[in-house]
């Protein structure tokens, strides 16, 4: 008696192993004008991939919350110490850390550049991440700052420092790089390389 093809053959497909997950990324916003578009940028990354976000205190002036995508959790500062009672519990900026593929902070405002990236200092959520990150996994920035500090000579120190840590920069014409280039930027990175399992 002969058996019956599984499904998958009788309708022309071959399988080509498991299913690739979606790659996990978390986005971080700073406190600047261009956290505005911080929605937009997170429904970009939220239709192929896993995403959690984390605002500064700063950029909550500026993102309207209510417009992020559903399936986006937002962490704050109030989160890193709510879930905290005890020597021994999980600390948030670490799981957040472990759990993402990459870290794309967009906006990256003056003040966090300066004080986290380029000098190490972490005092909230955002900059402990980035203090706790692994530089064999990627991070991209895309700052967001007016002309002036833009044009300021401690930026472009700040930057080179950066640079030093493997982070890749998006530019954007004297503002941040619209979410389309933030978002076309760390895609095409990641079709290029396999994740980890």
């Amino acid at each position: 008696m002969a058996h019956p093809e599984p499904q998958y053959v009788q309708r022309g497909k071959v399988p080509t192993g498991p299913p690739r997950r979606k790659p996990r990324i978390l986005l971080g916003a700073c406190g600047c004008v261009a956290a505005v578009q911080f929605a937009s940028i997170c429904h970009c990354f939220s239709e192929w991939a896993e995403v959690k976000a984390v605002a500064t205190p700063a950029s909550l002036h500026f993102i309207d919350i209510e417009s992020l995508p559903d399936n986006v959790d937002l962490y704050t500062d109030r989160h890193e110490w709510s879930c905290w009672e005890r020597v021994g519990d999980n600390v948030l900026h670490i799981e957040l850390y472990r759990w993402a593929d990459l870290m794309v902070i967009a906006p990256l405002s003056a003040n966090t550049l300066a004080k986290q990236i380029a000098g190490g200092i972490c005092d909230n959520l955002l900059t402990c991440i980035v203090r706790a990150w692994d530089y064999s996994k990627p991070m991209f920035i895309a700052p967001g700052m007016n002309t002036f500090t833009w044009r300021n000579p401690f930026t472009e120190k700040h930057l080179m420092l950066v640079d030093e840590l493997g982070v890749s920069f998006i530019p954007g014409d004297d503002a941040m790089a619209e979410p389309t280039e933030i978002h076309s930027t760390v895609r095409l990175y990641l079709e290029s390389r396999p994740l980890p399992d």
